[in-house]
């Protein structure tokens, strides 16, 4: 479906054109139209589908019919990290230069210059306020900014923001709103807490659910099975012939991320890194020279993984396995976008097996095993425990616990 076949602006219309956007993400297409009634929805739906033009543009659309106050926020759209807040903030940005429509971005950092800007914006009114949960609370908590005629109010990524913990802070937010309001919620996953949230602040809400949580078919997806001390040597193999560019390796933890990102700096390669350690300054400007190319490899926890908005990856790999399936395909998601093919390795050592294993039994597929090099030595066999011979070792874990103490117990 084309921009022009649903009921959009005519100045919406033209901003889309001056900015190539023709074709309709099914997404788009089929959350649209609902949003335009003023309806409720929860969308099921993951990143690099589509979903921030999706809810912006039925926003853009009613606020630019005007009829909505100058000086009163108007919208409030809530995303679990910096990082996405600022991607939602540069779409905004990109839309409301074709429109009269005013955005400001809350989402923290230790700048009190940045503060002040942000506490400007906010009691101006803005039309748009994009906010992190933590920073808009710590200005309502001052007094000064009034929500009571808001008209939109968005949750971006509203399971990853309950997965931070941010529950208490969202209804803490939602007692400031007027109850005559559109809700709209989007999330990659429907688990009970998002239903139970889409409950009490939806009102009889629309559901569209258009993720499946499968990677695109159009990923590569391979995966080395080897020991902890082979992967730096199976990096040096993959890098040894050209110079990697537009690559991500995600590990689980920042302090996994800090050891990889010296040992490859010590192989000469050109990475950065992106953790919670970092400072907002710092993380910014990272992902602005891995942008620009001028960085090659990025490093990072799963923070990046979900929100982040870059086209041309050409290669993810996993150093580790993701704890979950969801992580595994948020992680991957990052490549293959926007009609470019693109590729996924993932590194499986001995104690990851299991979790692997189950990452295959969710996709429904068996992910090639690509052979580690000869000269990286013997590397163990694929042979994850399932279930069932878990359930045998911990059985027989119990029969011999069982015995000890009955033989203690003869003794006494």
């Amino acid at each position: 479906m084309k921009f022009t076949e649903l009921n959009l602006e005519d100045n919406v219309i033209e901003a889309l054109d001056a900015m190539r956007f023709e074709e309709c993400t099914p997404v788009q297409e089929h959350t649209i139209p609902i949003l335009l009634e003023g309806k409720d929805l929860i969308g099921v739906a993951q990143t690099g589908t589509g979903k921030t033009a999706a809810y912006l543009l039925p926003v853009l659309n009613q606020l630019s019919k005007g009829g909505y106050p100058n000086d009163s926020i108007n919208c409030i759209i809530m995303s679990p990290t910096r990082e996405l807040a600022q991607q939602i903030d540069q779409q905004m940005e990109g839309f409301s230069y074709f429109m009269s429509a005013s955005s400001v971005a809350v989402y923290g950092g230790n700048d009190g210059i940045r503060f002040e800007q942000e506490k400007r914006g906010l009691t101006l009114g803005a039309d748009v306020v994009i906010a992190t949960p933590g920073r808009l609370i710590s200005h309502l908590s001052l007094g000064y900014v009034d929500l009571s005629r808001v008209s939109f109010f968005i949750l971006d990524e509203a399971d990853r923001m309950l997965d931070m913990g941010f529950y208490d802070d969202i209804m803490q937010i939602v007692k400031f709103l007027p109850k005559e309001r559109q809700t709209i919620m989007f999330s990659a996953t429907m688990p009970a807490k998002i239903q139970q949230l889409a409950k009490t602040i939806l009102n009889n809400p629309v559901e569209v659910k258009l993720a499946v949580s499968k990677p695109a078919d159009k990923i590569i997806q391979t995966a080395y099975i080897c020991y902890e001390n082979q992967k730096l040597g199976i990096i040096k193999d993959l890098f040894k012939d050209h110079e990697p560019e537009r690559v991500i390796i995600f590990a689980s933890s920042k302090l996994k991320v800090k050891e990889v990102t010296q040992a490859f700096k010590r192989m000469g390669l050109n990475v950065g890194e992106m953790h919670s350690d970092l400072e907002q300054s710092q993380r910014d400007y990272i992902m602005r020279e891995f942008k620009n190319g001028r960085i090659h490899i990025l490093i990072a926890t799963d923070i990046v993984s979900r929100g982040i908005d870059i086209d041309d990856i050409r290669l993810v790999i996993n150093y580790d396995v993701p704890n979950d399936c969801e992580d595994y395909v948020h992680r991957i998601g990052r490549t293959a976008r926007a009609n470019n093919d693109g590729c996924a390795i993932t590194f499986v050592s001995e104690k990851e097996q299991t979790r692997f294993k189950a990452i295959e039994d969710f996709l429904d597929k068996t992910i090639y095993k690509i052979p580690v090099p000869e000269e990286l030595g013997e590397a163990p066999e694929y042979q994850p425990q399932t279930s069932s011979s878990n359930k045998k070792r911990d059985y027989r874990k119990s029969y011999k616990r069982n015995y000890r103490n009955k033989k203690k117990d003869s003794k006494k």
